[in-house]
């Protein structure tokens, strides 16, 4: 048994997922630097997306109920969804604490809710345009059977719509709940085939800027070489730390984590759980190889012993 096989068959090897894949020379891995500290909420990358990647209309004229978010959470029809998170100070339980107080962005300041009557609550909003992570070691394209979900020459993982079947392996497979068949109408777009961002494939292969990061009138979202981007994301939270920005952090830039890393990452103000995001995500594909390797110790030890009773058997 090769403890290379076993133990990384599922994970992308130093020199990157696409020469993984099989792609020859290919071009410096594309991805996305989400900036949450920046972000306005105006929700320019949802309609750019939908407009590009003829994604249909989900939750455009309807409010939750619980925030100004329209939309909730990524899905088969909502491949950019931004989070808006009222978030209360905990000034009472901290009082004086730098980390709880509301973080000077420089955005547009504004007269907050009781502030002439003495009666002011605390908060505030936290911004985040998520997306797909296309993750180093992705266990959707690890468990799709048909191959519809594939690693691009620029490591991220696409799914090809014609190639799909629906049988919907990948979705319970990705850790952030990112992937989703699509439901509706049979005269709706892909109804019943797996679907979520392709980071504007078609665009990468002419040399353009996926559409969302371009529609980003603040930069929250930035596209580029992905070693490049983990070098800035590094230099934006040593600057907000220098600005007293305690907790500020990176999220999903770290390659030793459960996913290997991830192709889009984030720079976060608060705690992942308070995005929505998993605090330590993890492929599920992770344990296969050491399961692979039990069973096949378990199955010799089946057959040594079964050899051992016919030999008996025959004295």
């Amino acid at each position: 048994m090769s403890r290379s096989f076993f133990d990384h068959a599922f994970a992308a090897g130093p020199t990157g997922p696409a020469p993984d894949a099989g792609w020859s020379e290919p071009p410096p891995r594309k991805g996305f630097f989400t900036d949450t500290s920046i972000c306005i909420g105006c929700k320019a990358c949802e309609v750019a997306c939908k407009e590009w990647n003829g994604v249909p209309q989900d939750g455009i004229y309807e409010l939750l109920g619980s925030s100004y978010d329209n939309t909730g959470a990524l899905g088969a029809s909502t491949w950019r969804h931004v989070a808006f998170i009222e978030q209360p100070v905990r000034q009472a339980d901290h009082e004086g604490a730098d980390h709880d107080r509301a973080v000077d962005l420089g955005m547009p300041s504004f007269d907050k809710p009781g502030d002439s009557d003495g009666e002011r609550t605390e908060f505030r909003w936290l911004m985040s345009s998520d997306v797909c992570k296309h993750c180093t070691n992705a266990a959707c394209l690890d468990v799709c059977p048909t191959g519809a979900l594939f690693r691009t020459e620029f490591g991220t993982v696409v799914v090809q719509d014609d190639i799909c079947n629906g049988c919907g392996y990948c979705v319970p497979a990705c850790p952030y709940g990112v992937i989703e068949r699509r439901e509706g109408e049979p005269e709706v777009k892909n109804v019943g085939v797996a679907q979520k961002c392709t980071l504007c494939y078609d665009r990468l292969g002419a040399g353009m800027t996926p559409a969302c990061a371009k529609a980003c009138p603040t930069e929250s979202i930035q596209f580029g070489d992905l070693d490049e981007l983990r070098e800035r994301a590094d230099q934006r939270v040593r600057q907000l730390h220098e600005s007293g920005v305690a907790d500020a952090r990176l999220y999903g830039a770290d390659p030793d984590d459960g996913v290997g890393g991830a192709g889009a990452f984030f720079l976060l103000l608060d705690e992942p759980e308070t995005y929505g995001l998993p605090p330590d995500p993890q492929a599920s594909t992770n344990d296969l190889p050491a399961m692979w390797k039990r069973a096949g110790l378990a199955t010799l030890g089946m057959l040594a012993a079964a050899g051992a009773a016919f030999l008996g058997s025959r004295r």
